[in-house]
């Protein structure tokens, strides 16, 4: 016979994820019509993960808009290596004005919103300055929402060492309840060393599919109920099938979101850079 203590205070639980859950779900509209969709660009700043975001977000249009259609979407990327030293010296400042530059171009090219299919750039994106040419989506707000409306409570996180050793993820997931959950160091290692000499370069091996399997299993060991890939190169490595854990695919819930947001099926994005807003 069912505790009546329990069942309360598990309905209490159910009801209070729900709550969460609405609160970060976007308003349903109906989908605008062509001369009314918005022209979306994307801010590139590796190449595998802007490759993919750019693919998705097409074939999005492809499944709800029919063949060959799509939003208008321009694409930007200034190579990745000239900020590398800016990376490794820790200078976001430096990074950010290099990005700004991207967002100047696509919003010259008539973009009128933008993403940013990088997780680490979001660190600099976040960083204090001038507004950004263009508003945009965050990739962790993104992430954050989706990991509400699952009812997750605690999620690993698998990215650049940049990622998961920063405030990035703890901040948007912890905003909304949820615990942010990084390997630990030698995890992190392995996970950071795979992405810079395996994944941006379009490589995904069995033995580093294999390696991050073993990863995510000792976060689901450590209580994590989903994981976050939130370098946007790892969803070509680790496909849903291959992961202990139900994964949060940044790569394609953020294109999936700018499909809403040019469609008119999500509210138009305000965020220019810097820290955003806590929900």
């Amino acid at each position: 016979m069912p505790n009546p203590t329990t069942s309360a205070e598990g309905a209490e639980a159910a009801e209070a994820a729900r709550t969460r859950a609405s609160a970060h779900t976007p308003t349903v509209r109906q989908p605008a019509t062509r001369q009314d969709m918005r022209h979306l660009g994307i801010l590139a700043h590796s190449t595998e993960g802007a490759a993919l975001s750019f693919l998705s977000f097409c074939q999005e249009g492809f499944r709800r808009l029919g063949e060959h259609d799509h939003p208008d979407v321009t694409l930007d990327y200034i190579p990745f290596g000239r900020s590398m030293p800016a990376w490794d010296a820790g200078d976001h400042d430096a990074v950010r004005k290099t990005l700004a530059v991207s967002v100047e171009r696509l919003a010259r090219a008539g973009a009128e919103f933008f993403i940013c299919p990088d997780n680490t750039a979001h660190l600099a994106l976040g960083r204090p300055g001038p507004d950004l040419a263009l508003p945009g989506l965050h990739i962790a707000e993104v992430v954050a929402d989706q990991a509400v409306r699952d009812g997750r409570t605690r999620v690993g996180v698998l990215g650049t060492s940049y990622t998961m050793e920063g405030p990035v993820y703890p901040r948007a997931l912890g905003s909304r309840g949820i615990a942010a959950v990084a390997p630990d160091q030698e995890d992190r290692r392995v996970v950071n060393e795979i992405i810079f000499t395996e994944l941006v370069n379009g490589v995904f091996s069995a033995g580093s599919r294999a390696a991050y399997v073993e990863v995510i299993e000792r976060l689901a060991a450590r209580g994590c109920d989903a994981v976050a890939l939130v370098c946007t190169e790892i969803p070509l490595l680790i496909r849903p099938e291959d992961s202990p854990l139900p994964t949060l695919d940044s790569t394609r819930l953020l294109s999936t979101a700018a499909f809403d947001v040019a469609t008119g099926l999500r509210p138009f994005p305000t965020w220019r850079g810097g820290p955003p807003a806590l929900s």
